[in-house]
């Protein structure tokens, strides 16, 4: 799932979409002007993947509202995590937005947050995560993901398995949090069970590193946190997203990242910016379906969830 620049079908998005066999796309702010530009920019992605004969692109966004709300007015403007203490107030969100997103041609929306931070603490999240207790984010997070996927909106359920007591931003430094099975379990990873039963499409993965869990990968590279925690342990089916691969917490070269990724039963990479990452990434990634049967058996497992999801949000009918 690969990010552009510009905001109309240019070559960087053609070339993405056509050489690199994206996904997805997934859109920031510099890619947004008005509602109208929008819906065609997503209409002309499409068209020309269906030109290339391409499946849809699931195509992406991070809309969880207040601090991370990537559309500007007249989108509605909404408080955000924080602001949200009921079950109406979160419907109420998550129907407008899944409503605003679908006129404009997304069709998934890279929230909500679902991670618990601890009363008083001077966390990273506390202001894009829901008030309360683990059962409380639960209840909350559940809501918008039932009512934005009732609405045909794919939610992703992030930041796998939990980063509210980091205090650490990934964006430009490697958190590192101390924290066994059990403590998570009795807490982090509560909201992320309620989602896996409420059916959500996807759970995004976080930088950070958990030595309880895995002492050498970060959770979006590990697979003993994407595939024997969240796959195996939790029993989670639907699509596995890393955080974007470009961030400064990642250190490792688009190889070793691919590598990861395959290994760790993950189904979408994100790279969100243009640069050399995505030809790196795309290169890589030929290299070692061409040459290991088990990750190209691992492969075909990611695309059979991916064209799923496909199929069942995007009205995809393959010949």
């Amino acid at each position: 799932m690969l990010g552009f620049d510009g905001t109309c079908l240019n070559r960087d998005l053609e070339k993405i979409i056509e050489k690199y066999q994206a996904g997805g796309i997934i859109l920031f702010r510099n890619n947004i002007q008005s509602p109208d530009q929008l819906a065609q920019l997503c209409t002309d992605a499409q068209s020309f993947a269906r030109s290339c004969g391409r499946p849809p692109l699931f195509i992406a966004v991070d809309q969880e509202g207040g601090k991370v709300a990537r559309l500007p007015a007249p989108f509605t403007r909404f408080r955000g995590n924080p602001g949200i203490r009921s079950r109406t107030e979160a419907e109420n969100f998550a129907r407008i937005t899944a409503r605003e997103l679908q006129e404009a041609g997304i069709n998934m929306n890279l929230a909500p947050v679902m991670d618990v931070v601890p009363p008083n603490a001077d966390a990273i999240m506390k202001d894009r995560s829901f008030p309360g207790d683990a059962r409380t984010v639960a209840d909350l997070g559940t809501t918008v993901i039932k009512t934005l996927q009732q609405n045909k909106i794919m939610a992703v359920a992030k930041h796998f398995p939990g980063i509210g007591r980091t205090v650490l931003d990934s964006h430009f430094q490697l958190p590192v949090l101390e924290a066994d099975l059990s403590t998570l379990a009795a807490s982090d990873l509560v909201p992320f069970k309620a989602a896996v039963h409420a059916d959500v499409s996807g759970i995004m993965l976080t930088h950070v590193v958990y030595p309880g869990l895995d002492d050498q990968w970060q959770a979006s590279l590990s697979v003993k946190i994407a595939r024997d925690l969240l796959r195996d342990a939790l029993g989670f089916q639907g699509l596995v997203l890393t955080d974007d691969l470009d961030m400064k917490a990642i250190g490792h070269d688009m190889a070793t990242c691919m590598a990861q990724v395959l290994a760790s039963d993950i189904d979408l990479a994100l790279i969100c910016h243009k640069g050399p990452s995505i030809e790196n990434a795309f290169q890589a990634l030929v290299g070692l379906l061409q040459s290991d049967i088990t990750l190209q058996a691992k492969a075909d497992v990611c695309l059979e969830r991916i064209f799923r999801y496909k199929k069942k949000y995007l009205d995809w009918h393959p010949a």
